[in-house]
């Protein structure tokens, strides 16, 4: 299995943990984290079809590179949207909440430039996809 697909699984498993996580468990994380429920559930229910996606691509022996860039993008975004929520001023999170929200945008980040990279040596390798 080549890198790029290895790490679209790991994108996939940790958005449809996440998904779970904050699908099913809003209410009791909201209090921890002093966010919004309704926002903690949206975000979990936006990353079930996300996870389906990913899954979708991972599974083609040679994932395609509109369908991955697809994927840097909406992860990029993910980034930014954390960012902002925690710098906008539209919500009060409480310390673990901070954490919470930096400490999965971070590992988002790192998944949205494993996945470049993956992209990257796909290309050298001579690989290419539509």
């Amino acid at each position: 299995m080549s890198f790029l697909r290895r790490i679209l699984f790991l994108d996939a498993a940790t958005c449809f943990a996440t998904g779970l996580l904050l699908t099913l468990g809003a209410s009791l994380l909201a209090g921890w984290l002093g966010l919004p429920h309704m926002l903690l559930r949206y975000a979990g229910i936006s990353l079930l079809p996300f996870a389906a996606f990913l899954l979708y691509l991972a599974a083609k022996p040679l994932p395609p590179r509109g369908g991955v860039w697809l994927v840097i993008a909406l992860n990029g975004l993910w980034v930014l949207d954390s960012v902002l929520l925690l710098i906008a001023g539209g919500v009060a999170p409480t310390t673990l909440g901070y954490a919470f929200v930096l400490a999965q945008a971070a590992a988002v980040l790192v998944l949205a430039e494993l996945e470049w990279l993956g992209l990257r040596r796909q290309q050298a390798d001579g690989i290419i996809s539509a």
